[in-house]
């Protein structure tokens, strides 16, 4: 797009063509954006530490005596929420062992996650269809005005003549820069309600009060340690979506300007050899809808994975980050938190983003810093494709409405 092209188009018209883009785009990747959340929260298969809190001690000798469930395979009573551990209170001992180990390793099964697949298939399997799409309204309700103000903040600061990035960076690297401040905007402005959404995601189980359980959550968070623990994992939500905007918008505007250069020397025309490779092309405004939509569809798809992967890393820390302390956002577990912190317990989520990562790699191995990166660019890439795609050809149709209104004035 020219700057030319941005003074025919409204800012109410791009926010429309934000929205309508947003719409389309959460309802088709919220799946896989659910077994992302899953696969990057779930515990490592053989953890060093199964209880995060004193206060979710797995020492069985503090267990009540009576303490047990009726149908193991069906009740299962889950210390620390560690599948290893299962409990039968009924039958001898040696058939209650049996029972408690079989159970134990058929729920470990239904809750282990080894690859995107096979999260989606047993989501759906034990907790229900309509569990793939859990926390879609938060989604939609953080990703219409995170939209709304990350593309026209985009187009506003890499387009507009009073733009502060246009004075500042040259034509090749303002789509970097431009991309990485309407990212942060957009960050500040949605982080309660992704926080809202992302633990929401990580609950495990079929409940119809899922709402409630995770407002009820949030709320003890806020009374125990303030409201600006909504915006917990913000300086890891930063890391992951400012360099990924800005690697996305550089290699978008890349792709789409090589597609249709490719395409204008295939049919004869000349191209300028001082052109930069992330200028505006004005052929683009003549281009038709379809072309629009295919080229943007296909730079935004593959911008967007390559952008996904690179900050994986990042997004895993902030998943973790932002699901920590799911079990003990009341006051007694952070005040066992505050004790092992005196006792110089080490709290890898409340480590820098650095260090965390650096945890992470430790314990897991680098393939660790990389859980979900399949589910997370099957999800990016289709993402970005729809959105980028949707918002260009609603800025397309805008601008030729717009036209057609001036024309009709002219006559």
């Amino acid at each position: 797009m020219s700057a030319s092209d941005h003074l025919n188009i409204t800012t109410g018209q791009r926010m429309i063509s934000a929205t309508w883009g947003s719409v389309l785009t959460s309802l088709l990747v919220t799946p896989l954006d659910v077994v992302r959340v899953r696969l990057q929260s779930q515990s490592p298969p053989t953890p060093h530490n199964l209880s995060r809190f004193a206060a979710y001690s797995t020492n069985f000798k503090q267990l009540p005596p009576d303490l047990g469930i009726n149908s193991c395979c069906r009740e299962v009573f889950f210390v620390g929420n560690n599948g290893e551990f299962c409990i039968a209170g009924h039958g001898s001992a040696q058939s209650a062992q049996a029972a408690a180990a079989d159970c134990a390793v058929e729920e470990t099964q239904k809750r282990t996650f080894n690859s995107t697949l096979d999260g989606m298939r047993k989501i759906a399997r034990n907790e229900g269809t309509l569990t793939l799409w859990r926390g879609l309204s938060p989604t939609l309700v953080m990703a219409i005005p995170a939209n709304v103000i990350y593309f026209t903040g985009y187009d506003w600061l890499r387009y507009s003549h009073i733009s502060p990035v246009r004075r500042v960076s040259n034509d090749t690297y303002a789509p970097l820069v431009a991309g990485s401040i309407a990212r942060v905007a957009a960050a500040l402005a949605v982080s309660p309600v992704e926080m809202f959404r992302t633990r929401m995601q990580a609950t495990q189980g079929v409940s119809t009060g899922i709402y409630r359980e995770t407002f009820q959550g949030l709320r003890r968070m806020t009374q125990t340690q303030g409201y600006t623990s909504l915006w917990r994992g913000l300086t890891l939500t930063m890391w992951r979506d400012v360099p990924f905007s800005g690697f996305y918008w550089w290699g978008y505007e890349a792709l789409r300007n090589s597609l249709t250069d490719a395409r204008a020397a295939s049919r004869g025309h000349k191209l300028d050899p001082g052109r930069s490779l992330t200028s505006g092309r004005q052929i683009q405004t003549e281009e038709t809808h379809t072309t629009t939509f295919v080229d943007s569809f296909l730079a935004g798809a593959g911008s967007g994975a390559v952008a996904a992967f690179v900050t994986t890393p990042f997004d895993v820390g902030k998943t973790r980050q932002q699901v920590y302390h799911h079990a003990g956002d009341d006051a007694a577990s952070m005040a066992a938190a505050k004790e092992l912190a005196r006792s110089g317990k080490i709290i890898p989520e409340e480590l820098s983003m650095p260090r965390f990562l650096m945890h992470i790699a430790r314990e897991e191995g680098f393939a660790g810093l990389f859980k979900g990166w399949a589910a997370r660019c099957l999800k990016v890439a289709p993402a970005c494709a729809i959105m980028i795609s949707s918002y260009e050809v609603g800025k397309k149709w805008a601008k030729g409405q717009n036209e057609k209104k001036a024309e009709n004035v002219h006559e």
